[in-house]
């Protein structure tokens, strides 16, 4: 999809998979799955060409239909309400085409879908915002069968025409915000979706818990990386720093774990979430330390990541299992 968007902006194939260990033939096949940090090094070329472009953004994540997820995007579909859908598709997100972090926000009335993009590198950062948050548009507008009415759209942007995104989200954004928050009235998460379908559902979440634990699966090279991860919990090294200590290049370590379907990050994830997970049920101590010893630079950011992992905040997690 991101290769027939290039093209149609006068990219190449040739200009566009440099760096990206992608082979042209893979995309006419059905059996190749592309990971996030092949497409990374697709955007960024794509960027390279043609900017780092929020209106071309705008204008991609309008191709995301929900069929587009296959089993991801049926299974929100299927679900009963909107809060359901949500809930879902942040539990399973990893199974999608996106960069940013979503999370749900509520506050008495309103609530808000915070888009997290502070892990995007620069040159990139303002088409994949622009990307993912139109996209988020293009999946309510399916769920519902018609464009969910915004209450406010706060965007880190800087300052720009506002006639394209009033397009995709049905109002004029706020630029220059320190967050990006899509806002809409709290009662329509319990909504009902028209395409509601319990059993259906509930298939293809099982099909998603499936499909992410053959990605979480760990041997070969990503059990040594999780290991070396495991070892050092406070410390954790670049993916370059490790790559020499096990003795081989960064550009041979990121290939070797796409092989074996996964990616560095996605490691530091799976290591930091079980340490996170153990240290709170473990009580010994406060969320302040954790965030330090899993080296998060503020307790916020912390806070974001353990509710991207479990869809639940350490306190809460920390209430339920402790059932206190």
């Amino acid at each position: 999809m991101q290769v027939e968007f290039a093209a149609e902006h006068g990219v190449s194939v040739a200009r566009l998979l440099p760096g990206s260990d992608i082979e042209p033939e893979w995309l006419t096949r059905n059996d190749v799955q592309i990971e996030a940090e092949q497409e990374l090094a697709v955007v960024t070329n794509l960027c390279a060409e043609l900017g780092d472009s929020a209106e071309l953004g705008l204008v991609m994540g309008q191709r995301y239909h929900l069929s587009s997820y296959g089993v991801w995007g049926f299974a929100l579909l299927s679900s009963d309400t909107f809060r359901e859908a949500v809930a879902l598709g942040q539990r399973y997100l990893d199974l999608t085409f996106a960069f940013n972090r979503v999370t749900l926000e509520e506050q008495g009335r309103q609530a808000a879908l915070i888009i997290d993009d502070g892990d995007l590198p620069e040159g990139v950062r303002d088409y994949l915002l622009a990307r993912d948050a139109s996209a988020i548009m293009m999946i309510q507008q399916e769920l519902f069968a018609s464009r969910m009415p915004l209450s406010r759209l706060q965007l880190r942007l800087s300052a720009r025409a506002a006639a394209p995104f009033e397009a995709v989200f049905g109002l004029v954004p706020e630029f220059d915000q320190p967050v990006n928050r899509i806002g809409f009235a709290a009662g329509l998460l319990d909504q009902p979706l028209p395409q509601a379908n319990p059993v259906t559902a509930r298939l293809c979440e099982q099909q998603c818990q499936q499909l992410l634990a053959q990605r979480r699966r760990r041997v070969g090279m990503a059990a040594r990386v999780r290991e070396q991860l495991l070892a050092r919990p406070g410390q954790f090294p670049t993916m370059e720093q490790l790559a020499d200590e096990i003795g081989v290049t960064s550009r041979t370590l990121r290939r070797r774990l796409l092989a074996e379907d996964t990616r560095y990050r996605e490691l530091l994830d799976e290591v930091r979430r079980l340490l996170a997970e153990q240290w709170l049920l473990g009580g010994g101590l406060r969320q302040e330390e954790i965030s330090a010893r899993l080296g998060f630079s503020e307790v916020s950011n912390f806070i974001h990541a353990f509710k991207r992992w479990t869809g639940q905040t350490p306190a809460r997690y920390r209430r339920e299992k402790r059932g206190s």
